[in-house]
């Protein structure tokens, strides 16, 4: 039976030759970073990172299975595209808030990021290219759409690059490590409703339950005050250097929301499984609705998902309706339905289907 030490210096070894071979795709990695550039091709390419995944997936023979696969490449993936071209990035704040998971979890830990303060900000700075990318919540499966999201689909001109379906998952942060301790916990509301299962089974009602405007802000007050405890995301807690107590304490475990990347000018190249996002503005008329829609069924397109949003026309009940179905822009059923409807659709994006 081989010793502690023999086995650590096993891991050492095998670390040795990680790091030679990750510094040795780094250099093929600039290479490639240095044609892109003069070919002023684009660096991020969802597409072709779901298709390194699902190609290790098929040759992984041992404990990693395709979650582990996708969370460590993804960080390769990140530090990768930051040595290709550094990437700036903002999303909805504040910092440590699950849309700055969403965005992490996708461009790595060396990429700039920027809190911003709403969802038409993001938009905003994507928009104008005072940032290469932008994340934002589009839907969540436990409370539904995000309004303000649809609206701004609808008035700025941005692409979806990808989507990003993310399970929300909660943490119970403190500095003190027993529960008996506790006596006050921050959170915010939706947070408390959703972990009042885990609440109930701890803590009576000495406990105070203080809602704040984020979970990023209740992890930062668990820190300042003696006897408290956060439920927050787990980045919140890792920002603050809050010790967690209890990971996944939310009530459903099937509680997820899908997030947008969003950028200027962007057009993914097709993968093996696409889906693509249209508005359409569809003349007031009867039948106008069921006619566009009956385009889609007559050429065998699967639609995934139709939301009305008001037009916001002065003395008008128009609606502007956001369709997303599978296929990519550059099917040529998708495409017939395109541009046979000039002035009607506007397209969105095309991006890998994740949900």
């Amino acid at each position: 039976m081989e010793l502690l030490h023999e086995l650590r210096q096993k891991i050492d070894n095998f670390d040795d030759q990680l790091l030679e071979l990750l510094n040795e795709r780094m250099k093929v990695v600039k290479a490639v970073g240095e044609l892109k550039n003069q070919e002023k091709s684009i660096i991020y390419r969802p597409e072709r990172e779901k298709s390194i995944i699902d190609r290790l997936e098929t040759q992984s023979q041992g404990a990693l299975n395709r979650t582990a696969i996708e969370a460590i490449f993804q960080e390769i993936f990140a530090v990768s595209r930051n040595i290709e071209l550094p990437e700036k990035v903002c999303y909805l704040g504040p910092e440590g808030s699950f849309t700055h998971q969403a965005a992490e979890s996708r461009f790595g830990g060396m990429s700039e990021y920027i809190p911003l303060r709403n969802i038409r900000s993001v938009f905003d700075n994507v928009e104008t290219g005072r940032v290469r990318f932008g994340v934002v919540p589009i839907e969540n499966n436990q409370e539904g759409s995000v309004a303000e999201t649809i609206d701004m689909l609808c008035e700025k001109d941005v692409k979806i690059v990808a989507e990003l379906p993310m399970p929300i998952q909660f943490s119970f942060a403190s500095l003190e490590d027993n529960t008996k301790n506790i006596e006050t916990i921050y959170s915010k509301d939706i947070a408390f409703r959703q972990c009042r299962e885990f609440l109930q089974d701890y803590f009576g009602e000495h406990v105070r339950f203080i809602e704040v405007s984020s979970t990023s802000k209740a992890a930062k007050l668990a820190l300042q005050n003696p006897n408290s405890a956060a439920i927050c995301s787990h980045i919140a807690a890792k920002l603050y250097g809050l010790p967690i107590l209890f990971d996944n304490i939310e009530d459903s475990k099937d509680n997820v929301t899908r997030f947008l990347i969003l950028a200027k000018d962007f057009v993914n190249q097709k993968s093996n499984e696409d889906k693509t996002s249209i508005l359409a503005k569809l003349p007031d008329e009867p039948g106008g609705l069921v006619a566009f829609l009956q385009e889609f069924s007559e050429r065998g397109i699967n639609l995934t998902k139709i939301e009305s949003r008001p037009a916001r026309i002065k003395d008008s009940f128009k609606y502007w309706f956001l369709i997303d179905f599978d296929g990519h822009y550059h099917d040529a059923p998708v495409r017939e339905v395109i541009d046979q409807n000039p002035g009607t659709v506007t397209f969105l994006g095309s991006y890998v289907k994740l949900c």
